[in-house]
C-alpha cells in the first residue's frame, strides 16, 4: 500500500514516529506482528476506513513470521502436514502456495 501510494519508507517512518528499519522489517516479514495501535496508526496515515481497516487488521494478525503449530491431540496426519510444510515452505513455488492458501481459506 505504501509503495502503491508513492510513499517512501523514510516519509512514513517520520510521520508515524518509527524507524525506517522497523517498517522495512514489517514489510519483509522479519518482524513480529504489529500491535493493534500500530495498525490503527497505519489506517489513520492512509485514511483507511471500515472494511479496508478490518482487512488490514486481519492481515496484521496473520503476519507473524515465526509460526508455531500445535498438533497435540490431533492425528498423526496433522503432525506430518505441519512438519512437511515447515520443511518445504521455502521451496514451494508461488502458484502452489496460492493454491494451498485458497484451499485453506475455503475450509
Amino acid at each position: 500500500m505504501r509503495r502503491e501510494r508513492g510513499v517512501t519508507l523514510k516519509q512514513m517512518a517520520v510521520e508515524m514516529d518509527v524507524s525506517p528499519a522497523y517498517l522495512s522489517a514489517l514489510e519483509h516479514g522479519r518482524r513480529g506482528r504489529p500491535g493493534r495501535a500500530h495498525v490503527q496508526r497505519v489506517c489513520t496515515y492512509f485514511n483507511i476506513i471500515w472494511d479496508d481497516a478490518e482487512e488490514l487488521e486481519r492481515l496484521a494478525a496473520l503476519s507473524h513470521p515465526r509460526v508455531t503449530v500445535d498438533t497435540a491431540g490431533l492425528g498423526p496426519e496433522a503432525t506430518e502436514l505441519a512438519n512437511r510444510l515447515a520443511q518445504s515452505i521455502r521451496k514451494l513455488p508461488k502458484a502452489k502456495v496460492e493454491r494451498l492458501l485458497d484451499e485453506l481459506r475455503d475450509s
